[in-house]
């Protein structure tokens, strides 16, 4: 039976995957350092927490569920009680890309993150509807990368990416450079800021005196059908006047050279303050 030490396993994020681990084909050490966490861990899941040395002890592999700004120390602080061939999975591309993870060639280095459930969805059970961060009842894709290690540690990592994420859509590989493209760039230097800027204009309409609940109703609704000719979930194609306010409409939002986000330096810049 693999053993994995679960690190920050009464956390956000931990009690999530603690939940997800339970009743698994894997021997799971929770490693919880906060009394509150440990009590949600025993209170939500009647799960007794495990102290770091023996959970380490034969361990096949450590799962960092901690913030970005702490992957690095606490990688640094169990790696002398790893030995060699012990997978250390990071549930962010942040601090693996930031080179925040010991220099040892004799570990692999997993990465894996969740995609979320997708707007476009074909769930029709209520409680999936509603999970709208997923690992609990809705489907969601995953992407996973191999940073270092051999070859065979990628099935391994995948099987275990799967469980803590379940249920699962569609499991994609990629590297940890395309990983931190994926996120902070796509997903929250653009998605999020651009949301957030149409929740200003929101509030914007509102202030010039569109009453808030029709707001809300028309950028929502509007939100739904124009993505899903955007992303082709749909066939159909927008009017010549929607087509002219893009047209007009990106020059005056957008800078010419946006696209930079991209660009590796931009890229190091954005995870370096995370970090």
């Amino acid at each position: 039976m693999v053993a994995i030490a679960l690190f920050g396993a009464g956390g956000k994020m931990g009690l999530r995957l603690s939940r997800n681990l339970q009743g698994s084909a894997y021997d799971v050490r929770h490693v919880e350092p906060s009394e509150a966490g440990r009590v949600r861990l025993s209170e939500e899941l009647g799960v007794t927490c495990t102290e770091q040395a023996a959970a380490l002890d034969g361990v096949d592999v450590v799962v960092l569920a901690v913030p970005d700004i702490h992957v690095g120390a606490v990688a640094h602080e169990i790696s002398p009680a790893l030995p060699a061939g012990t997978m250390v999975m990071a549930l962010d591309a942040a601090a693996p890309f930031a080179g925040h993870l010991p220099a040892r060639d004799d570990l692999t280095y997993f990465v894996t993150h969740p995609c979320h459930p997708p707007i476009f969805s074909d769930e029709t059970d209520p409680a999936a509807r509603a999970d709208r961060f997923g690992g609990l009842h809705a489907r969601q894709s995953i992407v996973n990368a191999l940073m270092q290690g051999p070859e065979d540690h990628f099935a391994l990592g995948e099987a275990i990416a799967r469980t803590i994420w379940a249920p699962i859509l569609r499991s994609h590989r990629v590297n940890v450079e395309q990983m931190a493209l994926l996120e902070p760039g796509l997903s929250e230097t653009v998605c999020a800021t651009l949301l957030d800027t149409m929740r200003e204009a929101m509030d914007e309409v509102v202030a010039r005196g569109v009453p808030a609940e029709a707001a809300r109703d028309f950028l929502l609704g509007h939100m739904n059908i124009l993505a899903a000719v955007i992303f082709k979930q749909v066939p159909g194609q927008f009017s010549d006047a929607c087509n002219k306010a893009i047209q007009f409409g990106k020059p005056a939002l957008l800078r010419d050279d946006w696209k930079k986000v991209f660009e590796p330096a931009e890229l190091a810049m954005s995870i370096a303050r995370i970090t």
